[in-house]
């Protein structure tokens, strides 16, 4: 599907970078001095786990911040502009980040934007250099964007591992392998922010079905369970802070006896009711989301919900 792009990039060549969390080497914008963090990316991104992970954390970490996590991930969504014949049976072509991407900056208004994309950006064929190309374009085009808006911080996530029913890694992933490398690469070629979740998960993934033959994170091949989601947020939040003891936490939060288990389940519920408001709020043309509150009901649900989360805090 061909797209007017609203920014055109050039890209330069890529090579392969070790995989390790490093920084911008610029001094980064607090996480905890934001006051809108907002999350992009597709399906795995709108079921939103790991980003209440990252939640909980936050109000954990820094009880006092009043910095409020808003999730517009959307599913079957792309940077690249791609869709393949016959998506969703043919009901509807991949929704294109940049067709929405105004209005959410506009309305919104955030300090930092977590960005994962990537996974339906090959639209799922094996690799072409056309389409890696509108990946790339993309995700500077983001980039771009995102500072002329004066995002303070912009961090990329790697998108995470496809397993294929017959080909497990040696299939889709492969082409996941070079989008991952590349996005790895642009922490030297220009300076961006880059968390890497797609080879650690890999490797993990690997591990584990050395010892389980049929472990999977994702029981489909490409949208994460919950140890997956709590695998990426392990990963942005040791970014962020890597004193924080995050895979302990991580585990504290879904254990019912555990003092965190309230908060993160408080976090959970208001997720849900307020990444479909947002969505509905900011606008977006894909087909089969629920409608989200209006804003003053959303208002009131959110404000209901931060009363609990304050009474939690005072135990």
């Amino acid at each position: 599907m061909n797209r007017i792009y609203i920014v055109f990039v050039l890209f330069l060549s890529f090579g392969v970078e070790g995989s390790g969390q490093t920084r911008s080497s610029e001094n980064p914008f607090p996480i905890q001095d934001a006051q809108k963090i907002l999350f992009l990316g597709n399906s795995i991104t709108y079921a939103g786990h790991y980003v209440t992970f990252f939640e909980s954390f936050l109000i954990t970490e820094f009880p006092t911040s009043e910095i409020e996590i808003i999730n517009l991930g959307l599913p079957s969504e792309t940077v690249s502009g791609l869709s393949e014949d016959g998506h969703a049976d043919g009901a509807f072509v991949r929704p294109w980040l940049f067709s929405r991407l105004d209005n959410v900056i506009e309305r919104i208004k955030p300090d930092v934007v977590f960005a994962c994309y990537g996974m339906n950006d090959g639209i799922y064929q094996p690799f072409s250099e056309s389409n890696f190309q509108r990946y790339k374009e993309g995700m500077i085009a983001l980039y771009t964007k995102l500072k002329a808006a004066q995002v303070k911080r912009i961090i990329f996530i790697t998108p995470s591992v496809h397993e294929d029913p017959i080909l497990g890694l040696r299939g889709y992933n492969l082409v996941l392998n070079q989008y991952a490398r590349w996005l790895i690469d642009q922490r030297r070629e220009r300076n961006w922010e880059v968390i890497d979740i797609h080879f650690p998960m890999q490797d993990y993934l690997m591990t584990n079905k050395t010892l389980k033959p049929n472990f999977k994170l994702a029981e489909d091949g490409i949208h994460p369970g919950l140890e997956g989601h709590q695998f990426i947020a392990e990963k942005l939040i040791s970014y962020v802070d890597d004193t924080f003891p995050a895979k302990d936490f991580l585990s504290r939060c879904l254990d019912p006896a555990s003092s965190y288990y309230p908060l993160y389940k408080l976090l959970e519920e208001r997720q849900e009711i307020l990444k479909n408001a947002w969505l509905t709020y900011t606008g977006h043309n894909r087909p089969g989301l629920p409608v989200g509150l209006p804003p003053d009901k959303a208002k009131k649900e959110n404000l209901r919900i931060k009363n609990k989360i304050q009474q939690l805090q005072k135990m």
